[in-house]
């Protein structure tokens, strides 16, 4: 049997502490909606990657271990916000997807 295909989650424009509980909400409702294991999380179009934007992921990674031990990761990641995890110490808690479908800190799968 085949792995179900992730869930999707898009994060575009300011990512903001107080719109961090709204996607939060949405990442709830993506997951009611799928049994998916892992969902990957769009964060190429953040603009201007800061604090709030790791504290937004971190939470939402939260959401998705609460859910049933699922992960969250993440995909085209920009350097700024690349640094910003790795300075605050998340890199290695949130999957982050180099691009070529490997995740970093994870060998490659079958």
């Amino acid at each position: 049997m085949d792995p179900l295909p992730p869930a999707v989650l898009v994060l575009s424009g300011r990512v903001t502490r107080a719109g961090t509980p709204r996607l939060c909400a949405d990442l709830e409702a993506i997951l009611a909606a799928s049994d998916a294991t892992v969902v990957d999380c769009d964060v190429g179009g953040i603009a201007e990657p800061d604090l709030a934007s790791v504290e937004a992921i971190a939470r939402l990674s939260l959401v998705a271990r609460r859910a049933g031990g699922r992960r969250l990761r993440l995909r085209g990641t920009p350097p700024g916000l690349q640094l910003l995890l790795d300075l605050v110490g998340l890199a290695d808690v949130v999957g982050l997807d180099d691009g070529a479908g490997v995740e970093a800190g994870r060998p490659p799968g079958p």
